[in-house]
């Protein structure tokens, strides 16, 4: 366990690729999740829960993976008050340099009997017993009493007490259902800091969910009455309304010095950075009033602000863009711009690529450019993004052409290479997307279902870029596809394209000798 030679240090329990990734449609499969967690490591998070091993193998798996692919970040995996899980969860997290298991059961009397069946008996043995089996499988234990702001305040105390006493280190108070408020959660901790005897032995952890708006608010109020440990979720991602999240908790403290006396780990400038990552991943696109990390924390549109901005920044930034990885003016290129510029950009922009990636760029940059008369930061970032998801790829868009009208049938034709095979074909749809979705189909022979499809302007202007983001299903699987261009069809398509290949690669790691058993065609 980290040891905190500083009363006021907080340490940063990052839930995202285990609670973050239970939210509907933020499926992660093992190589994004490793994906995530570097970047979490390298971000400076204390603990990364990487999953719940027993839940499925695909989840052990993830888990035995991120606890090999770290070098000092401990690394946490779940598991309920049962024997079972307790020995699966150890097992997958062998390999961990500093490995945590983190187990739970649910404390509050609504829970235990309409959910559990149990008494407060049965639960609280339950938990002793895991504790202690856990305990004998790792030295550094993590005990919550699940839905701990709706239970009664003596039995939660006994049993966080007992989980002590038997070698919990980190005693978890979850607001599971995001029910408390700032009060009565500040209250909580105060009297669980003061009622329990052994307290000392443990450091208090708290995890606030944000079904009415206060997860950030009921954590700040946690650690101000004693709370050394705060879970989170990069851009709050999570079950229902989400978690508290990781960004805002980190600039609040460091923003608000004044009051809030209290340090972390965390090297903020590589807030931006993760932020992006896990929004790629899942697919779960940012909303751009978002805090800290929204496309418009830091624009100004209004005359008035741009006004005081140019003259004094902070008259209308409480804080420094650069402090999470933005840099603090936008830089506009276009299609005069030579290799160094769109090279030092790259590297401002936090990325680091090889000269033959910035050269491969370099020439989309050209073509993108001669579309669009500004190419903007977000355009740079996405001409990096789109590269990272063409990397492995199997299929690749040569050329299309729609056509469509209200009095014409739509229809779409393409050709796809893959490997030193050129495939043409053509198909009708309901529209121009639809077209070229079924044309792609015809193509690979996907035999899947569109779940999901979300468009969105990444920049400004009329020539803005659309990202385009798919969920696709086939056989119980979902994967999401991404695309990026000025055309809206064309970023659909490579959305749609992306998702296949996703599917490609999934089941050919799965059965290298059939690889494409979801197809039909090839």
């Amino acid at each position: 366990m980290k040891s905190i030679k500083n009363k006021d240090q907080i340490l940063i329990f990052d839930t995202t690729l285990r609670d973050g990734e239970q939210a509907p449609g933020a499926s992660l499969n093992t190589g994004e999740k490793i994906k995530i967690a570097v970047q979490l490591e390298e971000l400076g998070v204390d603990i990364i829960e990487a999953g719940f091993p027993v839940s499925s193998p695909g989840d052990f798996e993830a888990v035995e993976k991120v606890s090999k692919s770290l070098k000092k970040t401990v690394v946490a995996g779940l598991a309920r008050a049962i024997k079972n899980d307790i020995e699966v969860c150890a097992k997958a997290l062998k390999a961990a340099k500093r490995p945590r298991i983190h187990t739970f059961i649910s404390s509050s009397d609504i829970h235990l009997k309409y959910q559990f069946k149990k008494t407060r008996a049965e639960a609280l043995e339950a938990a002793i017993q895991a504790v202690k089996l856990a305990r004998q499988l790792s030295d550094d234990v993590e005990f919550s009493a699940m839905d701990a702001s709706r239970t009664e305040l003596d039995f939660l105390c006994q049993m966080l007490e007992k989980a002590i006493h038997y070698g919990a280190r980190t005693i978890n108070i979850p607001d599971t259902v995001g029910y408390t408020t700032p009060d009565e959660f500040a209250s909580l901790i105060q009297q669980i800091k003061n009622r329990i005897p052994n307290i000392e032995k443990a450091v208090i952890s708290v995890h606030c969910h944000n079904d009415l708006g206060l997860a950030v608010a009921n954590s700040i109020a946690a650690i101000q009455n004693g709370a050394r440990q705060v879970e989170c979720t990069i851009n709050g991602i999570g079950e229902r309304a989400g978690n508290a999240s990781l960004e805002e908790i980190v600039m609040i403290l460091n923003t608000r010095s004044d009051q809030y006396p209290y340090v972390t780990n965390i090297d903020t400038q590589q807030i931006y950075k993760s932020s992006r990552l896990v929004s790629s991943l899942t697919g779960f696109m940012i909303q751009p009033n978002k805090a800290i990390v929204g496309s418009n924390a830091f624009a100004h549109e209004s005359g008035i602000h741009q006004d005081g901005i140019l003259k004094y920044r902070q008259t209308y930034e409480i804080i420094k863009p650069q402090m999470i990885g933005i840099p603090s003016s936008r830089l506009i290129l276009g299609k005069h711009s030579g290799r160094h510029a769109f090279s030092k950009r790259i590297q401002e922009l936090g990325y680091q690529l090889s000269f033959k990636e910035v050269e491969k760029l370099f020439l989309k940059f050209k073509d993108l450019a001669d579309k669009k008369k500004d190419v903007y930061d977000e355009d740079v970032e996405s001409l990096v993004d789109e590269n990272m998801f063409l990397s492995n790829e199997m299929f690749q868009l040569i050329y299309f052409h729609t056509t469509s009208g209200n009095k014409t049938l739509p229809t779409a034709t393409l050709k796809l290479k893959k490997g030193n095979q050129e495939i043409q074909e053509a198909a009708c749809g309901d529209g121009p997307v639809d077209a070229i979705f079924n044309a792609i189909d015809r193509a690979t022979g996907f035999n899947g279902k569109l779940e999901n499809y979300g468009l969105k302007s990444l920049t400004r202007g009329r020539d803005a870029q659309g990202e385009v983001t798919v969920s696709l299903s086939n056989n119980g699987d979902e994967v999401h596809g991404h695309g990026i261009s000025t055309d809206i069809i064309e970023a659909s398509a490579k959305a749609y394209l992306n998702g296949v290949n996703k599917f490609l690669l999934k089941h050919k790691k799965k059965n290298s000798k059939n690889a494409f058993r979801v197809m039909k065609g090839l």
